[in-house]
């Protein structure tokens, strides 16, 4: 087993029993071709249906292949965290199991990587097999992202990268619970470049973003990278405000001049109240948003529980906080008694 590979590949599994097989040859192939040594790291989130099995025989054939176990469901954004956390070699590619993202594409980041770029992302061209309702909430999301944070996070990326060690590492400090990878990788900065690729449609499965992860997804991004929710409060309280002072002279001179009561009873009022209302919760929600985010990070648990290991060595260090890594047992591959034990 190598204990320095040149390439990391990380790719999170959660119920991809259909892409494993799949996308460990077209990985391979493709690294093979370069000639150097690598490494394959594929994170079980708390997948429910054959992937582990799958994993753990791919391990037992190939001893590149390394996987880690979660103890339960962490996320998408963990489950790649811990991916660049265990990750060892000179550059760390990141890269869905769905094989929407093609592994041929690769060998083109390698080669911007070789030309001394340090992240290399990967620019969606044109998304195939999603519907239009996701092609265009996600433009519109990139779109909204990048106008209201100081951070350039380039438009229609998603986490398919390459990152030089240097990069990983700053990333392996970077501890916060509520996560955005591809935001994060934008915001260490050195040299980036993207290359434009076709997306293609799932392989097999089911997608693992609905809306309601979506949601949750950019909410992460919006409060991760911008105070635009916290700053808008001032300027929307700064017209109504101004709206109040312009309405006072107005009405009494207009009841002055015709002796009419206006903007006068009782539904008015109610209407006026239910307005003032809505923005008052709209941005107490916001509000909520942040303040649960601070209290996330106060709490100082770990990213994630990690249940079992394979093919990681027991002499190889856990790039990990001392808090985290009491919570990584080191195991090699398991014996055949522990493989006939409940998981």
């Amino acid at each position: 087993m190598t204990s320095h590979p040149v390439y990391s590949v990380v790719a999170p599994i959660y119920n991809e029993e259909g892409n494993i097989d799949l996308l460990y040859e077209r990985i391979s192939q493709v690294l093979d071709s370069t000639g150097a040594s690598w490494e394959l790291i594929l994170v079980n989130d708390g997948s429910r249906d054959q992937s582990p099995d799958l994993m753990d025989a791919l391990a037992a054939r190939d001893s590149r292949v390394k996987c880690i176990h979660f103890a339960r469901n962490f996320g998408h954004q963990t489950a790649v965290t811990a991916g660049i956390d265990h990750s060892g070699g000179d550059a760390t590619i990141l890269i869905d199991a769905d094989l929407q993202d093609p592994p041929e594409l690769i060998l083109g980041m390698i080669e911007r990587w070789k030309a001394g770029y340090q992240v290399v992302y990967a620019v969606r061209a044109t998304r195939e097999g999603e519907s239009w309702f996701k092609q265009f909430s996600a433009k519109l999301f990139y779109r909204t992202l990048y106008r209201i944070t100081d951070v350039d996070i380039p438009l229609d990326t998603g986490d398919f990268r390459l990152m030089d060690r240097r990069v990983v590492e700053v990333l392996q400090q970077m501890r916060e619970h509520n996560r955005f990878i591809r935001g994060m990788t934008s915001w260490v900065g050195f040299r980036q470049t993207g290359v434009l690729y076709h997306r293609e449609a799932r392989h097999s499965g089911e997608t693992k973003y609905p809306l309601r992860k979506m949601i949750r997804f950019a909410m992460d991004a919006i409060t991760s990278f911008s105070y635009f929710p916290l700053q808008i409060m001032l300027y929307v309280s700064l017209v109504l405000g101004t709206l109040s002072l312009v309405a006072i002279p107005v009405v009494a001179i207009m009841r002055l001049v015709s002796g009419e009561n206006f903007f006068g009873g009782q539904a008015t009022t109610i209407i006026l109240l239910l307005m003032l209302s809505a923005f008052q919760l709209f941005f107490l929600f916001f509000l909520g948003q942040y303040v649960a985010r601070v209290y996330d990070e106060t709490r100082n648990r770990p990213l994630y529980v990690v249940a079992r290991r394979e093919n990681f060595s027991p002499q190889a260090p856990v790039p990990l906080p001392a808090h985290e890594r009491e919570n990584v047992p080191h195991r090699t591959a398991p014996s055949d008694e522990s493989k006939a034990e409940p998981s």
